[in-house]
């Protein structure tokens, strides 16, 4: 990424240069272990490039890299049956509040800098990808917690 930003209200609420954009979606069964587990694990995502132009470097080893960390309960929108959206699966707005002000603590408390869209409001999010890379990241998918996938 090379720059993002999000507004609400057609008001600037986040901007970085270098970083991470993540659209956060939390599902009704997540808790903390979820959400501290996908901090981490954005953390060490070795996704910049090396001296060798390998995609080697985790984002604390590129100089003044941030995070742009937006809510997206979208993301839980499932089309299996008929053409409207179903989120019955995005957890209730206050259980999702708090697990991304988790993940938000979380990635803060690990040394980087993180900044947010407003939670629950409608935002547009801008970005210029570099590469691009795009990323799915699904807790469902890795070990439980405090075991390295």
């Amino acid at each position: 990424m090379t720059r993002a930003e999000v507004r609400s209200a057609g008001e600037r609420v986040g901007q970085i240069g270098t970083g991470f954009v993540v659209l956060l979606g939390v599902a009704r069964s997540d808790g903390e272990a979820e959400a501290l587990q996908l901090a981490d694990k954005i953390f060490k995502l070795r996704i910049f490039d090396d001296a060798d132009g390998r995609m080697n470097m985790p984002i604390d080893s590129v100089p003044g890299a941030r995070i742009l960390l937006v809510s997206q309960f979208t993301l839980l929108g499932t089309v299996r049956k008929g053409n409207r959206p179903s989120y019955l699966a995005a957890a209730p707005p206050e259980h999702a509040a708090r697990l991304y002000e988790h993940v938000t603590a979380r990635l803060r408390e690990l040394g980087l800098g993180v900044e947010t869209g407003i939670f629950r409001t409608n935002m547009e999010v801008e970005l210029v990808n570099d590469g691009p890379v795009t990323l799915l990241l699904d807790t469902n998918d890795w070990a439980p917690h405090g075991v390295s996938p």
